[in-house]
C-alpha cells in the first residue's frame, strides 16, 4: 500500500505545491487535510487540468480547485455500503480511495486495480515522429538521427517508447526518413521491447503530420501521436480518456509558458499614457506536440501529402470537427537544442528513474 503521507497537502497551500506532489507521489492523487489530518478534499490530475484551462494561478490556494466531496472508505461501513462505494468508483473510473477512521482522519489510501477500472494492454496505435534532421543539434546529429541520441543510458526514442509501454500501449508506427536504417537496426520489429513496430518510410519529408496520411486507412481507433524527441511523463491513459470523454476529433496537449518582460511596459491611449506595468510576466498556452486524433481526422490528409499539424488542425476545425486542449502539468522537455539536450541528461534519473536494464534489454 502506498504511503498516504506522501500525498498530503493543506487547503491553504498554493496550487503549485499540489502539482509538485502529484508529479512525485506514487499514485496520482493529493489528499487535502486539515491540521488533524481530517480529509477535507482531494486533488487529481483532472482537477489541475481544469484549473489550468480556467486560467487559475499556480499561487491560488488548493481549496479553490479541490474536490470538496470526495469518495472515501470510512471505518465501520457495512458490506452493502462498501459494495455500493466500489460500484461508484468503477462508474466514475476512480482508482484511488482514501481510507478514514470514524472521525474522518486519513489512515491510508487504497488503490483499486480491478479490470473494470484499470485497463491492461491497449489495442490502439501510437505514432512516433522520428524522421527529422535535427540540424539544431549538429554536429551530434551528423551521424546519428536525433531520436537516437543518448539521454541517460539509452536513446531518447527508447525512453519515449518505454513510457507508452508502461501505460499498456504496445503497437507503434514510427515514421522515419533521416538515417532511417539506424533506427530500424536498433528497434527491429519491437519484439525485444515487448512491442509491435511498423515503420512508415518517408521518401521525402512530409512535415509533422504527413506520415499519418500513410496509415489513415489502418487506424480504426484514436491514435496517440508524439514527436520522437519529446521527453514527458504525462499520463497517456488520462489523455486518451479525456479525448473520448470530450468526443473530440483532435486533442492537443498544451502547456503553460511564461515570459518575464525585462522592462516596464507602457499602455497608451493615443499619446496619453494609460498605465505602466513594471516587468510583467506574460502567460501563454503553447503546443506540447502530443496529440490524439480520431480516425475521422486522419481522412483530412491525402496519402503522401506533406502537411504540418497546425494545417491539419485548421482543416478539422474548418470541416466542423471538434478540437480540444489537454493541459499538461507533468515534466515536459523538447530536446531540440543543445541546452535542452544537456538539461535532459541532467534530469533523466530524477524524472524517469532507472528502468533496470531497460524494458527491452
Amino acid at each position: 500500500m502506498a504511503d498516504w503521507r506522501q500525498m498530503l497537502v493543506r487547503p491553504d497551500w498554493p496550487l503549485k505545491r499540489a502539482v509538485e506532489t502529484l508529479n512525485a507521489a506514487p499514485v496520482k492523487i493529493c489528499l487535502v487535510a486539515d491540521e488533524d489530518n481530517r480529509l477535507v478534499g482531494t486533488v487529481t490530475d483532472g482537477d489541475v487540468r481544469r484549473a489550468i484551462l480556467a486560467g487559475t494561478s499556480f499561487e491560488a490556494p488548493i481549496e479553490k480547485i479541490m474536490n470538496a466531496r470526495p469518495l472515501a472508505k470510512r471505518a465501520g461501513v457495512s458490506t452493502a455500503e462498501l459494495f455500493a462505494l466500489y460500484s461508484r468508483c468503477r462508474q466514475h473510473h476512480i482508482r484511488q480511495l482514501p481510507q478514514l477512521d470514524a472521525l474522518g482522519r486519513i489512515t491510508g489510501i487504497e488503490t483499486l486495480d480491478g479490470t473494470a477500472i484499470v485497463e491492461g494492454r491497449k489495442d490502439g496505435w501510437v505514432m512516433l515522429m522520428a524522421g527529422g534532421f535535427g540540424k539544431r543539434l549538429a554536429p551530434l546529429t551528423n551521424d546519428t538521427p536525433k531520436p537516437m541520441l543518448t539521454v541517460g543510458d539509452r536513446p531518447i526514442l527508447q525512453t519515449i517508447m518505454e513510457s507508452f509501454l508502461r501505460h499498456g500501449y504496445s503497437r507503434f508506427f514510427i515514421s522515419v526518413h533521416y538515417q532511417a536504417q539506424k533506427i530500424k537496426d536498433y528497434f527491429g520489429d519491437g519484439s525485444r521491447f515487448g512491442a509491435e513496430i511498423r515503420y512508415i518510410e518517408e521518401d521525402r519529408p512530409l512535415g509533422t503530420a504527413g506520415a499519418l496520411g500513410l496509415v489513415r486507412d489502418a487506424v480504426i481507433e484514436p491514435i496517440v501521436v508524439a514527436n520522437g524527441d519529446l521527453l514527458t511523463n504525462v499520463d497517456y491513459d488520462e489523455l486518451l480518456n479525456y479525448h473520448r470523454s470530450q468526443r473530440a476529433d483532435v486533442t492537443l496537449c498544451v502547456r503553460e509558458y511564461r515570459v518575464q518582460v525585462p522592462y516596464g511596459t507602457v499602455d497608451l491611449a493615443g499619446r496619453l499614457v494609460a498605465r505602466i506595468t513594471e516587468k510583467p510576466e506574460l502567460r501563454f498556452m503553447v503546443n506540447a506536440a502530443v496529440y490524439v486524433l480520431s480516425p475521422e481526422a486522419l481522412q483530412e490528409i491525402d496519402q503522401g501529402e506533406p502537411i504540418d499539424m497546425p494545417t491539419l488542425i485548421d482543416r478539422v476545425v474548418d470541416s466542423g470537427g471538434k478540437v480540444v486542449a489537454f493541459p499538461m502539468h507533468e515534466y515536459w522537455l523538447d530536446v531540440g537544442q543543445k541546452a535542452e539536450f544537456a538539461q535532459a541528461n541532467a534530469d533523466y534519473r530524477t524524472v524517469f528513474g532507472a528502468v533496470p536494464g531497460g524494458l527491452g534489454r
